[in-house]
């Protein structure tokens, strides 16, 4: 219980810091800051690639993603398209069709809300530029509400609808792929002060939340009781927000995805009704899943305002145990051969104090003598794949101090190039051609002259590229274009996907085509327009503008 504690308070700590770091660093240069700039961890050699795997760890991955966005159609009438628009250049400005709101609808929107909302300019940017993503748009939402119940999402979702404004749902303002850019303006619906744990059962091991509430939160009041909520994704994610993604984590190889610990969940659509997917039960074969169906849908087909989540018990004890090898290959052949033994990895990284070498950490959990005998039964397979320095540890200080490597190792991608921009990508392959996929990425990200990292998770066939680079240079853009496009399409040559856990919104949609193929796209759209025929939620996300029927 000690370790689980110290993680988590160290998950909160991260939280701040990395919020803090974000808001007073130059990642973002959209407004003129005052504060100083990052002070820097430390220092990788430009022309090196640090590489960094992992698959279940309790610490958060602030990370997510990646290229590439189109102009958008208009949100007036669903079934049109702009078959003109393949371009797949990355436009680093996201363009949208704007109109000014009505000042009945602001009127109405008053009377539902209160105080409890706002045409501040300033609030508008932040919600309408979110620091997490290089994303940009050229419009901002024109008005900013913040529900404080199902109720009141309903009445603002039926208001849009009938003065037919664009609606984007905002979370935790985590994602990195676009989701809560407003290109098209409209009413930007801030979930956070729906935070509450409406309840808790023990006994079934579940809980239902209202979506502004984030993991963090979640498991600090869960502690207590001997459980948690094992997905963990940045630090700040809101649950709504991690549902609409689809998102995963670290821990996802041991528990799964977000679609897989999310039982029930109540929506409100396009026309204000409200729908609740499932019963609370832990399995179901009534009726079309539309639990699944809305889980990943990025806020097209509705507001998520209730979540009933599965629940996992704190570990009895654990051990974190780290090894190095001379190639990636001899890497990943470590981590199937571990997971064909059904041991669960944690995270594989290379970074401060280390060797520039892949270096595997693992974690295993259960009773004391359980771990022990997969720490010994994993140090056999390393030994076996050309593995060294095999270490481990047992005391909640010395682990907690090898996580701590791998959590500054993240954040010096950052700290190298303060000045500079950062675009992020994730893919993912089945596990058997990830060695494959990350040394023909490794070839290309060590010849490119931008800062690099890769981190992957060694048990999923999940990796994440950041690139530095500056968005004023012609020459940086095309080469972060270039560098998304090859690992994107290496992955897709390789029966993959253009995202493994950090979603669509405007930045991975031109790959859809290419991995879905246009049908899937098209029945995606038929979906889209009978729940939403106004095309008022989240217009210009996930589903591509050039997709006819």
């Amino acid at each position: 219980m000690s370790y689980f504690s110290s993680c988590f308070s160290r998950l909160r700590s991260s939280s701040k810091c990395f919020f803090n770091n974000l808001r007073t660093s130059h990642f973002h240069n959209f407004r003129t800051r005052e504060d100083g700039p990052i002070t820097k961890v430390f220092n990788f050699d430009r022309k090196k690639t640090p590489w960094i795997i992992w698959s279940s760890s309790l610490l958060p991955v602030a990370l997510a993603v990646s290229a590439g966005s189109l102009a958008f159609q208009s949100y007036s009438n669903p079934s049109l398209c702009d078959a003109s628009n393949l371009d797949v250049r990355t436009e680093f400005v996201v363009k949208g069709s704007h109109k000014e709101i009505a000042q009945e609808l602001i009127d109405e929107l008053k009377t539902i809300c209160q105080d409890n909302m706002t045409l501040d300019y300033e609030e508008r940017y932040i919600h309408g530029k979110p620091q997490n993503s290089f994303h940009k748009a050229l419009n901002i939402p024109d008005a900013i509400v913040y529900p404080r119940s199902e109720d009141e999402v309903s009445k603002i979702v039926k208001l849009c609808g009938k003065h037919q404004v664009p609606i984007v749902p905002y979370g935790g303002a985590t994602s990195i792929e676009g989701h809560t850019l407003s290109p098209n303006g409209g009413v930007c619906i801030d979930m956070s002060l729906m935070k509450s744990v409406k309840s808790l059962h023990i006994e079934d091991m579940d809980v239902v939340v209202e979506p502004g509430i984030g993991w963090m939160e979640l498991n600090e009041y869960l502690e207590p009781y001997g459980l948690f909520f094992p997905l963990d994704p940045g630090p700040g994610a809101s649950i709504g927000g991690m549902c609409a993604t689809r998102c995963s984590g670290s821990l996802a190889v041991r528990y799964g995805t977000m679609r897989d610990n999310v039982i029930s969940l109540k929506v409100v659509l396009a026309n204000g009704d409200v729908i609740k997917t499932a019963s609370r039960a832990r399995k179901s074969a009534a009726g079309y899943d539309l639990t699944r169906l809305v889980i990943g849908s990025e806020g097209t087909l509705g507001v998520i305002t209730e979540v009933t989540l599965r629940l996992q018990k704190i570990p009895q004890y654990s051990v974190v145990a780290m090894c190095n090898f001379p190639s990636v290959k001899d890497a990943a052949d470590v981590a199937i051969a571990t997971m064909m033994s059904s041991i669960q990895l944690s995270i594989l990284l290379m970074g401060k104090n280390l060797p520039e070498c892949p270096t595997l950490m693992f974690e295993f959990i259960g009773t004391e003598a359980y771990a022990r005998e997969q720490t010994q039964i994993v140090q056999k397979i390393v030994s076996d794949h050309n593995g060294s320095d095999f270490v481990f540890a047992e005391d909640p200080k010395e682990k907690n101090e090898i996580w701590k490597i791998r959590k500054e190792a993240l954040w010096a991608c950052f700290a190298m190039e303060p000045t500079l921009e950062a675009m992020i990508t994730d893919v993912c392959v089945p596990l058997s051609h990830l060695a494959d996929l990350i040394s023909r990425s490794k070839q290309e990200l060590d010849a490119s002259p931008l800062v690099c990292s890769v981190i992957a998770h060694a048990g999923d066939g999940n990796f994440h590229t950041l690139m530095m680079f500056d968005p004023d240079l012609e020459e940086h853009q095309k080469e972060v274009e270039r560098l998304n496009q090859f690992m994107v399409r290496a992955a897709l040559s390789l029966e993959g996907t253009c995202t493994g856990e950090h979603g669509v919104g405007t930045g991975k949609m031109k790959y859809l085509e290419e991995e879905l193929g246009m049908e899937a796209l098209r029945t995606m759209k038929r979906i889209k327009a009978a729940l939403d025929p106004n095309n008022i939620m989240n217009p210009g996300k996930l589903i591509p503008p050039h997709v006819c029927f």
